[in-house]
């Protein structure tokens, strides 16, 4: 019943566009006017990565997910399957310091801190960019500068060419396993000045796929050797998104709405040979945001935005086993549903002092409530609420080649909660500096350097959940070094059409780090900030473009060393663990994509590295040590021209050499998929 509702209401969705493409009104066409955007000399001080265009289209991604593993220095912690989670780590500092955008505005979860990266399609994507530290602007929120590390996931616009006033997309892909994804995307000129867009996707699939599983004993030889289906991985899963934009005089401002509704499996660890059933997630995600920018002189600019937010969460596990024919339940059993709101809005000014010397004041309010229900729990639930302040002063200054950006934070969080004991109320101030310098004016050639010191605060979970959290919780901070350049290499001399270098090298170091540590109850854990993580690393990228007659060729490639290590002490001593590489840790990473153009054909090819890794903190223990992985993707691609309509066919395979690999241990990954999408644009 479930399955055929999700059905009819996309088909319903789907035919919407076509029954009000033929009400447009043909009768009077307008011309957009040309609008030139004229602004400052910029000179991006803060390292950036960005996929866009065809590169962010072409790669052989499912999900924003799979796309963030090509930038540098990230990790994505996949657990496997379709419908398992996926969170994104930038420079080992945890998930937690990652702040997600989407379309301006952050992605929050209060109950865990954790952003789901597989619930969002690259369908509607424009562009990812990827900041170390912030963007490199004052003209932003004060949730902007408050992370350690920013991703900017940005939806596409409507573009309208010539007289056309509606652009339709309809596109399907399937895969050689069972899956099943229909999508479109409408948008519609409704003016001069608004313009919308409407779009919709379906994902139905059993997410069944082979896997190897094979494990050694310390002395080498063989403990289980086996070819098993990965079962309870399936997905069904309902994305809704419509926009609204327009222009005022000298300012724009958007709307927008967005759904998301998922019935997932989450398949459980194997562990001893045995392939445990996980357990069962059901979300259903809402969201309302408004954004408004208005230049009102020359020196002065206001920007405003608002949200709205709605999470509905259904965890149910449940490992059973086989006794004499019969399904018997074992181990723990939970079934909870978690209910979260959040209010937010953000005014920003900016003033411009002189020519080259700027000021930001950005004041935010952030409301967040955790509801929840569970089944065979005795003890009172929370109810916990967050009332959240954040005022940011920013200033930027420029001369000559020199550039500096300076910002200060200041945060307040004041809880409450109906049942037991709440956190105290917090305030904290922190810095950030950030400088930038171009050394030659005949060369793009730009140095940078910056500090900032950033802090998280306890998640919902950490200071309340039962048993485990902790409502005497501090905040865990975070200090970031980095230094670095770039280097644009001049367009159009030589072999290369375009060719950039970046390098740099950071320093990390994490206080009063939340961690689960075990009481005197080895039964028992509870949150405690007792851990100390110091990080060090290497990050470059380089981008490669040039041309053979018709041919277009572009790469990225990425290399990243890193070194994660805990110096964690309980109770003064050193733990085992003191000085080894924390868990999933890579020492050497990559990443490399390159693209070939010609006419109507498109031909990518991407590949990725992850070396060795240690599972558990202590690293001389040959057991806890995760063999590198390494996966290639390649995909073709060819478009048709029929009149006004436009077909693309393309063709992927993923895993081309069919590697049996695990990102989190005992969590393996599918094998070789094909993967088939045909599109048609009017």
């Amino acid at each position: 019943m479930y399955y055929r509702k999700k059905i009819l209401l996309f088909v319903f969705i789907l035919f919407i566009p076509f029954v009000l493409h033929s009400q447009v009104d043909t009768d009077s066409l307008r011309v957009l006017k040309e609008v030139i955007l004229k602004g400052k000399p910029y000179q991006e001080v803060i390292p950036v990565q960005t996929l866009s265009g065809k590169l962010l289209e072409n790669l052989s991604s499912h999900n924003v997910a799979d796309a963030l593993r090509y930038f540098a220095g990230t990790q994505i912690k996949d657990y496997g399957g379709l419908g398992g989670l996926k969170t994104v780590d930038v420079r080992n500092m945890g998930t937690h310091h990652v702040g997600v955008f989407y379309d301006g505005i952050q992605l929050g979860n209060a109950q865990n801190g954790v952003t789901d990266l597989g619930k969002y399609s690259l369908d509607d994507m424009e562009s990812l960019t990827m900041y170390n530290g912030q963007k490199s602007e004052i003209f932003q929120s004060a949730k902007d500068f408050a992370a350690a590390s920013t991703i900017y996931l940005r939806t596409k616009r409507p573009v309208f060419i010539g007289y056309k006033k509606t652009n339709l997309l309809v596109r399907f892909k399937t895969m050689s396993i069972n899956y099943f994804d229909p999508s479109f995307r409408w948008e519609q000129k409704l003016s001069d000045k608004v313009s919308m867009s409407f779009s919709s996707e379906y994902i139905k699939s059993n997410g069944e796929y082979k896997f190897r599983y094979k494990r050694n004993n310390l002395d080498g030889t063989i403990a289980y050797d086996t070819t098993a289906t990965r079962h309870n991985s399936d997905i069904e899963a309902l994305r809704v998104e419509s926009g609204l934009y327009g222009k005022i005089n000298k300012g724009s401002w958007d709307a927008k709405l967005y759904y998301y509704d998922s019935d997932r499996g989450a398949p459980g660890a194997i562990v001893e040979n045995k392939f445990s059933d996980g357990f069962r997630q059901y979300d259903k995600n809402f969201f309302t945001q408004a954004f408004l920018v208005k230049d009102f002189t020359e020196k002065y600019k206001f920007q405003a935005r608002a949200k709205f937010a709605y999470d509905y969460t259904h965890y149910v596990a449940r490992d059973t086993t086989n006794i004499l024919g019969e399904t018997v339940t074992e181990g723990a059993q939970s079934d909870d549903s978690y209910y979260q709101q959040e209010y937010y809005i953000t005014a920003v000014n900016m003033y411009s002092i002189l020519s080259n010397w700027d000021v930001s004041l950005s004041t935010d309010f952030q409301y967040n409530r955790l509801n929840a229900t569970r089944r065979g729990i005795q003890t009172q639930f929370s109810y916990p609420q967050r009332y959240t302040t954040l005022i940011s002063l920013a200033s930027t200054y420029r001369i000559g080649g020199f550039k500096a950006l300076g910002s200060v934070i200041g945060t307040n969080v004041q809880e409450e909660v109906r049942y037991n004991a709440k956190a105290p109320d917090k305030t904290e101030f922190t810095p950030a500096l950030f400088l930038g310098y171009t050394p030659f004016k005949n060369y793009d050639f730009n140095l940078r350097a910056f500090a900032k010191r950033i802090f998280r605060m306890p998640t919902f979970n950490d200071l309340y959940y039962t048993m485990i959290g902790s409502s005497t919780l501090r905040p865990e901070y975070m200090n970031q070094y980095d230094v670095g350049f770039t280097y644009n290499f001049p367009q159009n001399k030589g072999f290369f059409d375009k060719f950039s270098f970046q390098l740099d090298g950071y320093y990390t170091n994490t206080k009063d780090k939340i961690i689960a540590a075990p009481t005197g109850n080895l039964f028992r854990w509870m949150m405690t900030n007792i851990g100390q993580v110091e990080g060090k690393g290497i990050e470059s990228v380089l981008n490669m473009g040039t041309h053979f007659g018709k041919v277009n060729l572009a790469a990225n490639l990425t290399y990243t060393y890193s070194e994660s290590k805990d110096y964690t002490k309980f109770g003064g001593l050193e733990l085992s663990s003191y000085g080894d590489q924390i868990p999933y840790t890579p020492w050497h990473s990559g990443s490399g994509i390159l693209n070939a153009d010609y006419e109507t054909w498109n031909f990518n090819y991407s590949f990725i590295y992850v070396g060795k890794r240690y599972n558990g903190n202590v690293n001389n223990i040959k057991i806890n040590e995760v063999q590198p992985w390494y996966t290639h993707d390649l995909a073709v691609q060819k478009s048709f021209a029929f009149h006004n309509y436009k077909l693309k066919g393309a063709v992927e395979l993923n895993n081309v050499l069919n590697q049996n690999y695990e990102v989190i241990y005992n969590y393996p990954m599918p094998g070789r998929t094909v993967k088939f999408i045909i599109s048609i644009e009017l």
